[in-house]
């Protein structure tokens, strides 16, 4: 029998899991998580309006249910209070890390370290309970947020930024933060990307999205439009991007009514400095004005505009940080592998694995990680019958709860589920995630 630990509960980890489950029917598999919920970025990275892309939790959930795989949140490897990854390979045949990309990038550019100014995936870590996540205030007397980045995260935060309360109560985000939103007074969002519209990264759907905000404008500058070259002629253009371009032509050509809130949508404009208002908080931010190179990148031209903001969250991607005990490329932002195999000086390592964005950067979407993950599994089911023949304990558990850990079981997750719910009851709502360590770990431990 061989048996697998997968590090990392999210779409990833899972579909390694099922994969491994379902080409072996020997393999036995532990999910290990450092926190005590599973499903990573779905549960933590997805807006808690897109109620379709948050039911991916029912298709990983019935992996984890599977009789040959067992969930253990709280289980924090590598780092100076985590499992040592040296101890981790002595309880399993193989391990398959699956840990995503855990920072941002930066934009590493003057006043970048404000008060006031963010990573997106801090204010997305906020209204998603994620139980590091804390209220910074991000919202604190802000009238006017800029948000640096045209993808489908930027299109997330500028979206929560202006919801209303009643769009928001049906949803899953924690008591908090909802009553944060709902009191907020922003009422000016704009998103800016350095290059065109065309080669803005948002899926059409979501773009969509934000026309169908109740009080909310979306504005489009014809003269960004012009700038882009693709624009003379859209049939010219991949189907996906020519329906961005067809949304964004539309909302140009629209006449500005009045709305209470607006989203404008920039583009040519590059980030050079975060400036301090008078208050020592983010007051405005500088963008150089870019023009095609015609190369597909920018240039700059020279030309400054500043756009008053008292919140700034940036949203340029996503990067892998190194795990202690593993080899680390920090130019890739990845740990070096051929085909899911882990190499330790140009080698392959035996019984160590990748799979996700730490095996091949933070690209594609969550189905993307299934043919991802199969390749690991083809590399670690070829080397199976080698790594079965290393001796290991019987049972990892035991050897866990020596080493000071005590895992949240299946069980103890199906106990926060019934704490969440039964709080969403005594509010008046749906599901309400718990937000804080404490109180997750009690209700995990109330089963």
């Amino acid at each position: 029998m061989l048996r697998v630990a997968v590090v990392g509960s999210g779409p990833s980890g899972c579909y390694t899991a099922q994969s491994l489950v379902e080409r072996d029917p020997e393999v036995h598999v532990d999910v290990l998580d450092r926190l005590p919920c599973p499903f990573g970025l779905v549960r933590y990275g997805v807006a808690p309006d897109h109620e379709k892309i948050k039911s991916l939790q029912g298709n990983l959930r019935t992996v984890l249910e599977h009789d040959r795989v067992r969930f253990l949140g709280g289980v924090q490897v590598g780092g100076p209070d985590g499992l040592p990854v040296e101890r981790l390979r002595e309880m399993y045949h193989a391990v398959v890390y699956c840990v995503g990309a855990a920072t941002d990038r930066r934009l590493g550019i003057p006043g970048e370290d404000l008060p006031g100014s963010w990573s997106a995936t801090e204010f997305v870590s906020w209204y998603s309970a994620h139980p590091d996540a804390a209220d910074e205030g991000f919202l604190r007397d802000v009238r006017s947020a800029v948000v640096i980045g045209v993808g489908n995260v930027a299109v997330d935060v500028a979206r929560m930024l202006v919801r209303g309360a009643g769009e928001l109560r049906p949803t899953d985000m924690p008591q908090g933060a909802l009553d944060t939103l709902a009191a907020s007074g922003v009422t000016d969002v704009h998103m800016v990307g350095r290059r065109g519209p065309t080669q803005a990264r948002f899926t059409t759907k979501e773009l969509r999205e934000l026309g169908g905000l109740p009080d909310t404008a979306v504005r489009v500058d014809p003269a960004d439009l012009a700038l882009d070259p693709a624009f003379a002629d859209l049939s010219a253009l991949p189907a996906a991007q020519r329906r961005n371009a067809e949304v964004l032509r539309g909302w140009a050509s629209a006449p500005r009514g009045d709305a209470e809130r607006h989203i404008d949508l920039r583009f040519f404009l590059r980030p050079v400095e975060i400036l301090a208002g008078g208050n020592g908080r983010v007051g405005a931010v500088r963008f150089e004005r870019t023009a095609p190179d015609g190369h597909g990148g920018v240039t700059g031209t020279g030309r400054y505009e500043d756009i008053p903001a008292q919140l700034v969250l940036r949203s340029v991607g996503y990067r892998g940080v190194a795990l202690d005990g593993l080899p680390f490329d920090p130019s890739a932002g990845t740990v070096p592998n051929e085909e899911g195999r882990v190499l330790r000086d140009g080698a392959a390592s035996p019984g160590e694995y990748v799979a996700g964005w730490i095996k091949r950067g933070p690209t594609g979407v969550i189905g993307t990680n299934r043919p991802c993950a199969k390749e690991t599994v083809n590399s670690l089911l070829a080397d199976a019958p080698a790594l079965a023949s290393r001796e290991i304990p019987a049972d990892p558990l035991p050897a866990l709860r020596a080493a000071g850990i005590e895992p949240v079981t299946w069980p103890g997750w199906l106990s926060i589920e019934r704490a969440e719910a039964e709080l969403g009851a005594r509010l008046g709502r749906n599901v309400v995630k718990l937000a804080d360590w404490d109180t997750l770990l009690e209700a995990a431990r109330t089963d």
